[in-house]
């Protein structure tokens, strides 16, 4: 009986999985909570409702840093948990796995051995750059192209690629995301209001509002806790102050865009802007996005339809396809020996 194969997409807050026997996407926080040191209490979305709000006993713990793992163990308990919670989680299994582009070869090795070592006991674990799975997950032809730049907006990086010819020209990561935009918002507030809120609040606002396309004086109730008289209220926050707190780490994304266009090579920069630029990642819903960086960087620039799952979509066409599977590769290979 053929083994099955699962793509995986870990992000910093998310993870997404898909099961090729199933034929079916999933995605669940990417977060444990714990009780003392060996006692897993919950994972995923249960344990991501407890951020922020659990008692001094339980410690909820996120694996993943700025696209990388940074607690090695814990991500394996994650993972392992994810995989048989509700689900025919099957050992012996191969693997396909996105990796941030502009990361050391040690950090991407890391990735590697998450499942090579872990009780899943995988049978064959490749891997893909992130920026190819998002292309394919796009539909775009990534081997025969001559130009595509690829915004992957995601937990806390954001991930900018140039890939030409099946390969990747130039990549840079930021260490700027979801979570850069929610502080900056929870940081303005309380400057701007006396007033703290968390993580979650300024995520709901951030999503909540267009932020790019709603009217100047549209406003949302938000829970939190004045700073002056230390009680626990609502107040309304205009969408000015949610734009104003977005506008630095947006400029930063748009210098860094423009400046590894900068560094483009003439022929590959022609065919990007024959093409656009594409963004993918959970943050590139935020409405009015695609417009902003358009007239910002003066190319047309287009959201994928699920963002978010993008690349684990083009996981699973490469899964699903003998000829995209080139573009996966293990690290056991002779260019990796070194590492083991």
């Amino acid at each position: 009986m053929a083994r099955n194969v699962y793509g995986l997409d870990l992000g910093s807050y998310e993870i997404k999985v898909y099961d090729k026997k199933k034929d079916t996407i999933w995605k669940e926080k990417d977060v444990l909570a714990r009780k003392e040191i060996n006692e897993l209490f919950a994972v995923g979305d249960e344990a991501y409702e407890m951020f922020g709000k659990s008692p001094s006993n339980i410690e909820v713990v996120f694996p993943m840093k700025e696209g990388v793992i940074s607690r090695f163990h814990d991500m394996q308990f994650l993972l392992a948990a994810l995989l048989k919670k509700d689900r025919q989680f099957v050992r012996g299994a191969e693997y396909v796995i996105a990796v941030p582009t502009d990361v050391t070869e040690v950090e991407k090795k890391a990735f590697f051995d998450l499942v090579i070592h872990s009780s899943a006991k995988a049978k064959e674990v490749n891997i893909v750059e992130r920026s190819i799975a998002d292309a394919v997950g796009l539909n775009l032809d990534v081997q025969n192209t001559k130009g595509l730049f690829i915004a992957n907006f995601g937990g806390e990086t954001t991930e900018l690629s140039i890939i030409a010819g099946g390969g990747m020209v130039m990549n840079r990561l930021l260490k700027t995301g979801g979570k850069t935009f929610d502080e900056s918002i929870i940081n303005m507030i309380r400057h701007s209001h006396d007033f703290l809120i968390g993580r979650q609040t300024a995520e709901h606002l951030r999503k909540s509002f267009g932020v790019f396309t709603s009217e100047a004086d549209e406003m949302l109730p938000a829970a939190g806790r004045d700073l002056i008289t230390r009680v626990p209220m609502q107040k309304m926050i205009s969408i000015n102050l949610v734009r104003s707190a977005m506008k630095e780490p947006l400029l930063e994304c748009i210098r860094s865009i423009q400046s590894l266009l900068d560094r483009t090579p003439p022929e590959v920069r022609k065919a990007i802007k024959e093409n656009g630029i594409f963004l993918t990642g959970g943050v590139a819903h935020t409405a009015g996005l695609e417009t902003y960086i358009e007239e910002m960087i003066g190319i047309r620039t287009r959201t994928a339809i699920d963002p978010d799952i993008c690349a684990v979509s083009g996981l699973k066409k490469i899964i699903r396809s003998k000829e995209l599977r080139k573009l996966a590769y293990s690290m056991l290979e002779e260019n990796y020996r070194w590492m083991k």
